[in-house]
């Protein structure tokens, strides 16, 4: 008797323009409810060293002790905001990238460097449009573990929203916008650098076949735990500047990428750029994995409907 064949995705080429943006935009926030407790706890524990009496700690005792203290709902906190910024972020990025490709396409043949740019280029794009979303949600994310008398206290999304609008100007949704570019340029790169590598890989060396969920799973995970490794500095960086506070002088203490990373590096070491990697790296890896199947079943059901 045959084995059966192999589960594949889809092709999708040729979904509308409007559908490839509106499925990304959903398969983002899909995939995002997926992981959403593991960038909550990425963010506590990598801003956690910024607090007085400062233990370090693994991620499985971090997680049981935020669990026992606040409840393991605690790890959904902000996930208005993690939704909103999916629908800026995902839509935009990925809706873009396809939009760039095949516009790169159109004009002569796509390599990798037509990629690479396309990458760059909707990844840098998409932080910008849903930085304030990002700074809302790292704010929701961290706000709880705070002592009380510097807690902000946001009701939702768009009470925190419209607090810092009033409180710090519109300019405060863009703090921590430079790193968020730079991060979403260097996933955009590595991403596209890596993963057609490793699904082959893969395929080759362990016969899991290209195209099917198990090929995707391995490749996007290893993908996924390269370009955490590089980007988590960045990440680091742009939650310290989107959670600051102004001091008595209203000054901020993080101004710039460099200048963040360089302070962190000299007063914390440098591994401290790297706390809370192992939940970053669950959420990066899961949710390009749970997008990705995401997407692919909302753009087959829609070929299925026509």
């Amino acid at each position: 008797m045959a084995a059966a064949a192999p589960r594949k995705p889809t092709s999708t080429d040729d979904v509308p323009l409007n559908v490839k943006f509106a499925t990304a935009g959903l398969g983002g926030i899909m995939g995002w409810m997926c992981v959403h407790p593991f960038n909550t706890a990425a963010v506590r524990m990598n801003l956690a060293s910024t607090q007085p009496n400062y233990q370090p700690t693994g991620f499985v005792a971090f997680f049981l002790k935020t669990g026992k203290e606040r409840g393991y709902a605690s790890f959904y906190d902000g996930i208005g905001a993690g939704v909103i910024r999916q629908i800026f972020y995902a839509t935009s990025r990925f809706g873009l990238f396809e939009t760039f490709r095949d516009a790169i396409a159109a004009r002569r043949e796509i390599g990798v460097a037509e990629r690479l740019a396309a990458g760059l280029a909707s990844g840098a794009c998409a932080a910008v449009i849903s930085c304030p979303a990002e700074v809302s949600l790292v704010r929701l994310s961290n706000d709880a573990t705070l002592p009380e008398a510097e807690r902000r206290n946001y009701k939702s999304p768009l009470d925190a929203a419209a607090r810092i609008a009033r409180e710090e100007g519109v300019g405060a949704f863009w703090r921590g916008c430079a790193p968020f570019v730079q991060r979403a340029m260097l996933v955009g790169v590595t991403q596209v650098g890596t993963l057609d590598q490793a699904k082959a890989f893969y395929d080759s060396s362990f016969g899991i076949p290209k195209g099917t969920y198990g090929n995707v799973f391995a490749a996007s995970m290893t993908s996924g735990l390269l370009y955490s490794l590089i980007t988590m500095p960045f990440e680091s960086a742009k939650n310290r500047m989107a959670f600051q506070k102004p001091d008595a002088n209203g000054v901020l203490p993080f101004r710039s990428t460099a200048q963040t990373i360089l302070s962190v590096a000299n007063t914390q070491g440098p591994l401290a750029l790297w706390n809370g990697f192992p939940p970053y790296y669950l959420r990066c890896g899961g949710h390009t994995v749970t997008m990705f199947i995401f997407v692919e079943m909302l753009r087959s059901a829609y070929q299925s409907s026509k």
